[in-house]
């Protein structure tokens, strides 16, 4: 199945045996294309590019080699997984950048969210270049490209990162494995490829990652109230049975102060805002009812162990008429 094009009567993966199915074919095409050659791939840690790495370990193994570029807006514990799963158990050529220094320090007082895409985005390529052009002997590079990514750049909604953007001297030949599925059929197939279920079902998260839930300039103590509250609330959400029936969960820290009470003191320190939305296809979405005694539980464990913040607000908006992400 080395088309281009998802066919028209092709039969929506569900099960086990069907992702096992496109998995062997896919590897025979991976095989067939690449030979004996090397393969360079950007791995996030997102789902699509960890199956798309796992796809290629199983097929071509060493000849392999994942770049995982740490631009200090991931998650909590992301940096780590990517590198127990695929250095520690798949035992992947893997190479870890760490570049937070270098795109915080580019992001310093940037306020504009357009810029600070585009920020985000070339040094990001400008990184991946500079660890491409240590590397002997790559003709291709893989991408976690997805059927939707195609849709929506031929419909001209939005550009995709995935469409190239590499200097000149790195023009590579395309491996695309999962480029005819859709996202819960990539997910299916992960899932038989043996990737952990975090990974597999790890919720939406954008390419700029908490760089987006930092409204406003970006500055390394917000960014950490950023990354602690959402720990706090992706572990809650867990505890409380609420992980997969919920679409998207998150916070962010908007560049704004109020005054609180700490300790029988004033203090005057930010806000954390939690969304939390349900949607099919991310064109609409819904907000998610959340127990009241949950949201008492989120606020009393945020407002005490997150740095610097003294409230915590809910955000009733559904999309229309805001967007699922804040920036």
């Amino acid at each position: 199945m080395a088309s281009d094009r998802r066919p028209d009567n092709m039969v929506r993966i569900t099960t086990t045996q069907q992702a096992e199915a496109f998995i062997n074919e896919q590897l025979e095409v991976i095989k067939e294309q690449v030979k004996d050659k090397k393969v360079l791939l950007a791995l996030s840690g997102g789902v699509d590019s960890s199956v798309v790495a796992a796809l290629l370990i199983k097929a071509i193994g060493n000849q392999l080699t994942c770049v995982h570029v740490n631009h200090g807006l991931l998650r909590k514990g992301e940096p780590e997984q990517v590198i127990e799963v695929f250095r520690n158990q798949m035992k992947a050529n893997l190479v870890y950048v760490d570049a937070t220094d270098r795109f915080l320090d580019k992001l310093a007082g940037v306020t504009d969210p357009e810029t600070k895409r585009k920020i985000i985005g070339n040094e990001f390529i400008e990184v991946f270049a500079e660890e491409a052009r240590k590397l002997e002997g790559v003709s291709f590079l893989a991408q976690g490209t997805i059927w939707p990514d195609i849709l929506e750049s031929e419909k001209g909604i939005k550009a995709h990162h995935n469409a190239g953007g590499l200097p000149e001297d790195l023009q590579f030949e395309l491996v695309e494995p999962v480029k005819i599925l859709f996202k819960d059929e990539v997910r299916i197939v992960g899932k038989a490829l043996g990737l952990p279920d975090g990974m597999v079902f790890r919720q939406p998260f954008p390419g700029p990652g908490l760089g987006v839930r930092c409204p406003g300039a970006i500055t390394r103590d917000r960014l950490e109230a950023v990354r602690e509250s959402d720990a706090i609330l992706r572990e809650e959400f867990h505890k409380y049975g609420l992980e997969g029936k919920v679409w998207q969960y998150f916070t962010v820290v908007p560049d704004f102060k109020s005054t609180g009470i700490k300790d029988g003191k004033r203090s005057f320190e930010w806000s954390v805002i939690i969304r939390a939305v349900n949607t099919t296809d991310a064109m609409s979405a819904s907000v998610e009812n959340i127990p009241f005694d949950l949201m008492q539980h989120l606020v009393e464990r945020i407002t005490h162990e997150v740095k610097g913040v003294n409230r915590v607000l809910y955000d009733f908006t559904p999309k229309p008429t805001g967007t699922i992400e804040f920036e």
